[in-house]
């Protein structure tokens, strides 16, 4: 038995998030059926995370047990020849029989993009948060400084019931601005439910002078999601990158 570990990259607007439900489409289902059709078996994927409805990803990792030999090449070239346009394999490599996407993951990177113009982007409209108001970068980067460190984010999760804990370290939180876009940069060694989407709505608020920068901390040691900001709307978020070493979470 073969266990590879693949990365893809996709466009969430047309899915009820990644991972396989009943009643709705999803990422997983959609790449669980092609992948079995290419391999000649029936598989199931084994996802590095969950990711809501209209969220994106940039790189999203998996592994799947197989008994055939396909090359790696093979496998990607194959797989891609099946998937609809929204859905990509970009890497695929042969790893150990012990990985597991979500288990080995020592941390994710997300981006929220945000289009700041009075006019809306036609060629945006599921891919970035359209903002109509000016936008504080100043405040909102005072704010954002708060979020990095080892904390409780009990106020920024929008249900704690299934975790062991609510504690999560963000190792940094940038803000970036070009032309009309900005976007939100926060590298973690995990994050709740609903997490970046709350931190990115606060952040929002910020810039809207609801709340202040310096509130922050009290609304981190308050671990009551009524004190933090509005939740950002799905479709401005991304997530970026996957990390399975140290070495790549510093780089």
């Amino acid at each position: 038995m073969r266990n590879l570990k693949v990365t893809i990259a996709y466009r969430g607007t047309k899915y009820h998030g990644f991972q396989r439900q009943s009643n709705a489409l999803t990422v997983q289902e959609v790449v669980e059926k092609h992948i079995s059709k290419v391999l000649n078996e029936p598989v199931t994927i084994t996802g590095c995370s969950r990711t809501d409805t209209g969220v994106h990803a940039n790189m999203f990792c998996f592994n799947v047990k197989t008994n055939s030999r396909i090359a790696c090449r093979g496998f990607v070239r194959g797989v891609n020849g099946e998937l609809p346009d929204d859905i990509s394999v970009l890497a695929c490599e042969e790893v150990s029989e012990d990985f597991h996407a979500r288990f080995d993951c020592k941390g994710k990177e997300y981006i929220y993009k945000i289009h700041c113009s009075e006019s809306k982007n036609p060629f945006a409209s599921d891919l970035m948060l359209h903002y109509r108001r000016p936008f504080d970068l100043e405040a909102v980067r005072k704010a954002a400084k708060h979020f990095v460190g080892t904390h409780d984010f009990s106020s920024f999760c929008a249900d704690c019931t299934n975790v062991s804990t609510t504690v999560r370290t963000i190792y940094s939180f940038e803000i970036e601005k070009c032309g009309d876009t900005v976007i939100m940069l926060v590298k973690g060694d995990g994050f709740l439910y609903n997490m970046i989407r709350i931190m990115a709505g606060t952040l929002i608020d910020v810039s809207e002078k609801r709340i202040s920068p310096d509130d922050i901390p009290s609304i981190l040691e308050a671990r009551d999601r009524l004190k933090a900001g509005r939740t950002a709307m799905a479709h401005g978020l991304y997530l970026n990158r996957v990390f399975y070493s140290e070495d790549e979470i510093n780089t």
